[in-house]
């Protein structure tokens, strides 16, 4: 069986990873993530994702290297990594009472053969009519000040939604499974 890669230092990613209990390594793809001029953010995360994963074959010629990357969404606005506390609650006041589009891309690249197969997930969330005391509240609590939109959905950030809607729940945390199960399949790995 050809090893698998994951090209990503995400703690969360080796920990959904992890729930398939198959042997893979793990390579940091240190890219440039910066979006392009005019990259909508779907093309931005699927392009990401296929980058990572090439980065990362570079080191690894004959592997299975899994590439992801995600980013929310607000309208047509992508919600970054706040940094400080004060955008971090500008976030959040932005996204209450809103419906929030994560788009997790996923790519399965055989270095071997160099070729990639690829997907856009979406997973959508709805976030609560927060009052500015519940959102002080919760970023006191959780300081999610360098996570995408300014909250951690694996964590107490959980509790700002009042729905969830997706097809796979590993979408929303940054590596949907159930599509990387059936990429890996049609790469000859049998997960059970």
């Amino acid at each position: 069986m050809q090893p698998i890669v994951l090209a990503s230092t995400s703690t969360y990613r080796k920990a959904i990873l992890d729930k398939l209990k198959i042997p893979f390594e793990i390579d940091s793809p240190n890219i440039d993530e910066q979006q392009q001029p005019n990259e909508t953010a779907e093309s931005l995360v699927e392009r990401l994702a296929l980058e990572k994963a090439q980065a990362v074959a570079l080191r690894h010629p004959n592997a299975l290297i899994i590439g992801s990357d995600q980013v929310a969404v607000l309208g047509d606005q992508i919600l970054g990594k706040p940094i400080i506390h004060q955008r971090a609650v500008e976030q959040l006041q932005a996204c209450r009472g809103q419906r929030i589009t994560f788009l997790t891309a996923l790519c399965l690249l055989n270095s071997g053969t160099n070729h990639p197969q690829q997907v856009v997930e979406p997973f959508h969330v709805q976030f609560k009519d927060l009052n500015d005391q519940q959102i002080e509240n919760y970023l006191i609590k959780e300081q999610p000040y360098n996570c995408a939109g300014s909250f951690k959905s694996e964590g107490l950030g959980i509790s700002l939604f009042s729905k969830l809607e997706g097809d796979d729940p590993n979408s929303l945390i940054g590596l949907p499974l159930i599509r990387l199960v059936a990429m890996l399949e049609k790469e000859g790995v049998e997960v059970i």
